[in-house]
């Protein structure tokens, strides 16, 4: 297995860490995300890292807005293989499932993955318990609504406020059960039922949304529909520039880790930032 405790973390220059996207999924809102063979799978992961990931974040259900929930067994069907195959084919990666199912999250783990990527924030209720029994770290991620529905009328008072409120209360729950505080990874949820001006305002926050601050941060931006709103710019394959332009805001914003679907170009740009400071 991997060596993943200190990939939840920044790196010692103050880099975030990059989590590569791996979709199995037909419909997930990235074309260039998705792959259909194990073969591909594994193509892709290597290339991931050689391109500077230090994880890799596989998925088998989309979550993108609209999308309709998959069976646990056929979500299961696409992840394991894959998983299993990542892991034999790149021994030393830190793999991430994707998940919002406890089930999935188990076989996952006994296949090889190291961390469970949340995205609904506990909503199994059997969650919890599988993490604190495998000793793994998890990512909490904020949702308002579903992803069938999430975007139809997202609403918020405070959204700073109430999304460390919700992440609080996930955190606590595994917190009473025995996981360190250290393992537990924030994420705010970007596009997953908030409009723009909810995005920016919890990008700004940077780790405000943290509820606890030994939890690391989480960032999920890359080419999602917020850069259609900003920039004008509909098509998912024009989103690089505005992903790279927030990804180089999450070093002085606290960020631990960045979710991204171009591991060479974000690796880049963190290459050139850092040269400029010690050069």
């Amino acid at each position: 297995m991997a060596d993943w405790r200190p990939m939840l973390n920044r790196r010692n220059d103050g880099i975030p860490r990059i989590m590569g996207v791996l979709n199995l999924t037909p419909d997930s809102f990235h074309a260039d995300s998705r792959v259909d063979s194990l073969e591909l799978a594994v193509e892709r992961a290597r290339r991931m890292v050689d391109d500077g990931a230090d994880w890799i974040d596989i998925g088998a259900e989309s979550t993108r807005p609209g999308a309709s929930p998959v069976d646990p067994e056929e979500e299961a069907g696409r992840a394991i293989p894959a998983v299993e195959a990542v892991r034999e084919a790149i021994p030393d990666v830190c793999i991430s499932i994707d998940t919002r199912r406890a089930s999935v999250a188990a076989a996952a783990l006994d296949a090889g993955a190291d961390m469970v990527n949340d995205v609904s924030a506990l909503s199994d209720p059997l969650m919890t318990g599988l993490v604190a029994q495998r000793g793994c770290p998890i990512c909490i991620m904020h949702m308002q609504g579903l992803p069938e529905n999430m975007q139809d009328s997202p609403t918020y008072h405070d959204i700073v406020a109430e999304i460390r409120g919700v992440l609080e209360v996930a955190a606590t729950s595994l917190f009473e059960v025995g996981v360190d505080p250290s393992v537990v990874i924030a994420d705010p949820g970007i596009g997953f039922g908030k409009r723009l001006e909810h995005n920016l305002a919890l990008l700004s926050a940077g780790r405000l949304v943290v509820p606890d601050e030994r939890m690391p941060l989480l960032w999920g931006v890359s080419r999602k529909s917020m850069f259609h709103h900003l920039l004008g710019r509909k098509d998912t394959s024009d989103r690089l520039a505005g992903s790279l332009g927030i990804a180089a805001r999450a070093i002085d914003l606290g960020v631990d880790v960045i979710r991204v679907h171009d591991v060479a170009e974000h690796a880049d740009l963190y290459s050139a930032m850092r040269a400029l400071e010690v050069g």
